[in-house]
């Protein structure tokens, strides 16, 4: 990257802006003098290509004294083009200027937060005072470039330090803008257009000094920087179609318009700037470049995704969003199908910086794209701890940076990692649906500590849910106990509903939405509680605790079946497929405690109920058959038999819904042991037939 500070860039006039040939400087076509006010039409195609007003020398009377603020101020309603500043007043406002922007160098060099931020507050202020002092004059060329550099180095120095480009910017842009049309007596209706039209304005006529286009330049980088950070897309298109002499006109990639715009070098004894043109286009390309990239890669446009990344890896990145580009890489590489490119990627990212967060939890998805589960925790784990831990980040350059023209990332991208709580859901929802059941229920149990503390209360799909997985965890990893003291905390938490269920019940019928799906989390908890107390051998509690469910679950009203099932991205809602699920599960339940206790008749009964409230559901099935094979009763089983016999020849087919995790993991408590064995030990069972 050029030097955008101090060492302002060295360069020569551009060359391609001259008069046209046969023309005077100060002389129209074949020598005439040109009217006051008077517009030549530009005819070479730079868009800045002005020269010298004609028809009007430069004033040369100045005034006794450099005006300051104040006398500035009054001087303002003296004609135009009547007083421009003595040499040595712009020679003190222009040391004043430099001696700023050296003071900003100071403080950006400076390693004490304090003393670099009251450095650069009181240049902040004195580019304002000395702003004031400038802007308190009439409009004149020759002041102009000073007034246009001092305006940037303020609006850059801003921006820094308030981390963002706010209203204010705009309106020192405008300023700016206002000024220099103020030289070419073209403000007037021009004030309605807005910053599009003042740039149109300005561009549209060539009457003014070489001396400015650099100044214009920056300036105009400044807009495109503002614009984007505001997604002012078109606008920000119009004015680099623009600054590119319209020849890119039919062009409307921002990249290619960036590339194509060559702003020109400053003078060697040009003010100095904290920031030049080259440097802030730079910053622009990279910016652009991994916006639209991420946005792609959300789209799912993979291919154009990829090229945008890799062109703002190779530009002008720093550290931190080389960390987040290379992440970014790695997502679109995985979803490409590229597993091994994207594993490159992401360990640079982590190589690259101390965020590590965003490359963790991608890292993690790829391991789990790949099969390799214990690397998938492992980075979850890491991700926890990486979450936990407060980084010092870098002191911002006091430059307009890539990370100020970056938006905050979206839920949907790659970039969102979320709090340490969720993260900490992640993994252990991750190690109960992989069998780690150990592992899961203290993850969740530090989970349910974090909720309860109430630090971070955003955690996994509701907090319900949260609940209800770490008790199925605790029964798995075989702490009943521990199971039964998470559904009692759910259960005092949602007791203040219960009075209000039947009111519930009625407004589910009505078709009032005010939370019809409470009944199911409440069903849920003492599904659980009863599987806690069968683990305790408490088989009566289990009974009773399988009874409330039922109840609860069987005056429950789905959702309105013109709403379909509720998918499984909607926090809290549980689908009609869930609801048959969670019935199904109570009643095989209890009937295989009616079972232990010797009860087949009570078992019969919920068998026989479950398969009729939930027909594809096997395990109620393979539960009945045993069960009339039992007693005895030979051609009900025998019917049974050949229907199961017929459903295990057929395709299985993938469901297409999915239930809740805890839900999931409760039924493979539940499952029939070994259905094939059944099979064939009744049908060795069964008569041989006769034959006629």
């Amino acid at each position: 990257m050029e030097e955008a500070g101090v060492g302002a860039a060295t360069g020569s006039r551009r060359e391609s802006i001259s008069p046209v040939k046969g023309e005077s400087p100060l002389l129209g076509p074949r020598g005439e003098q040109r009217s006051c006010g008077g517009v030549r039409k530009r005819r070479d195609p730079s868009p800045l290509g002005w020269g010298p007003r004609r028809g009007r020398a430069y004033p040369a009377t100045a005034p006794s004294r450099c005006p300051g603020p104040a006398s500035a101020t009054a001087s303002h309603q003296t004609p135009l083009g009547s007083s421009v500043p003595h040499a040595s007043c712009l020679d003190l406002w222009r040391e004043k200027n430099d001696q700023l922007v050296r003071q900003v160098k100071v403080a950006q060099d400076s390693r004490l937060s304090l003393r670099r931020q009251q450095l650069a507050q009181d240049a902040l202020e004195g580019f304002r005072g000395l702003l004031h002092s400038l802007r308190g004059l009439p409009a004149a060329v020759p002041v102009l470039p000073l007034e246009l550099t001092v305006t940037c180095n303020f609006i850059t120095l801003r921006a820094s330090l308030a981390q963002g480009f706010t209203e204010d910017q705009a309106q020192d842009i405008q300023q700016g803008l206002e000024r220099v049309l103020e030289t070419q007596e073209q403000l007037g209706p021009r004030l309605e257009c807005g910053l599009r039209g003042l740039w149109d304005s300005i561009f549209g006529y060539s009457s003014l000094l070489l001396e400015l286009l650099p100044a214009l330049h920056l300036l105009a980088g400044l807009q495109a920087a503002l614009w984007l950070s505001t997604d002012s897309l078109g606008d920000l298109t119009f004015l680099l179609q623009t600054l590119n002499g319209n020849q890119s006109e039919a062009s409307e990639n921002l990249l290619l318009l960036l590339k194509t715009w060559s702003p020109p070098a400053e003078e060697s004894d040009a003010p100095l700037t904290l920031q030049n043109a080259r440097g802030l286009r730079d910053v622009l390309l990279t910016a652009s470049a991994y916006r639209q990239g991420l946005q792609e890669l959300i789209t799912g446009s993979l291919p154009t995704a990829l090229s945008s990344l890799q062109e703002a890896a190779s530009g002008l990145c720093p550290r931190p969003v080389l960390v987040q580009v290379y992440t970014a890489l790695g997502t679109c590489l995985r979803k490409m199908g590229n597993p091994q490119r994207a594993l490159l990627y992401l360990v640079a990212a982590l190589k690259g910086g101390s965020t590590w967060g965003p490359p963790l939890l991608e890292a993690s998805r790829l391991y789990r794209q790949l099969g390799n589960t214990a690397a998938e925790l492992e980075s979850l784990e890491l991700l926890v701890e990486a979450l936990n831990v407060t980084h010092s980040s870098e002191a911002p350059q006091l430059l307009i940076e890539v990370e100020l023209l970056l938006p905050r990332p979206h839920p949907a991208s790659p970039l969102h990692c979320g709090t340490q709580s969720q993260a900490k859901y992640l993994l252990a929802s991750r190690c109960l649906e992989v069998g780690r059941a150990e592992d899961a229920a203290e993850h969740y149990l530090d989970l349910l500590a974090l909720m309860l503390d109430g630090s971070e209360p955003k955690v996994g799909p509701c907090i319900p849910e949260v609940f209800l997985e770490a008790a199925a965890a605790l029964i798995q990893a075989g702490r009943a106990q521990d199971a039964l003291t998470v559904c009692e905390e759910l259960l005092s938490r949602t007791s203040s509903l219960l009075p209000k269920m039947p009111q519930l019940w009625e407004d589910a019928r009505k078709g009032i939405k005010e939370s019809p799906h409470c009944p199911s989390w409440v069903s849920a908890t003492y599904l659980l509680q009863g599987q806690a107390w069968v683990q305790l051998g408490a088989q009566k509690e289990a009974i009773s605790e399988f009874s409330r469910c039922l109840e609860l679950l069987f005056r429950a009203t789905p959702k309105d079946k013109e709403q379909g099932p509720a998918s499984s991205g909607e926090k809290g809602c549980v689908s009609d497929v869930a609801l048959q699920q969670l019935r199904a599960a109570a009643l095989i339940s209890r009937g295989l405690q009616w079972v232990a206790s010797g009860q087949d008749t009570k078992a019969l009964q919920d068998f026989l109920l479950s398969v009729q409230m939930c027909p594809g559901h096997q395990d109620a099935s393979f539960h009945l058959l045993q069960t009339l094979r039992r007693m005895d009763r030979r051609d009900e089983a025998t019917a049974l038999w050949w229907r199961l016999e017929a459903q295990t020849k057929l395709p299985q087919e993938n469901a297409a819904w999915s239930l809740p995790l805890y839900l999931e993991t409760y039924l493979g408590w539940i499952c029939f042991p070994d259905r094939e064995t059944l099979l064939e030990e009744f049908q060795t069972s069964l008569p041989e037939p006769c034959d006629l």
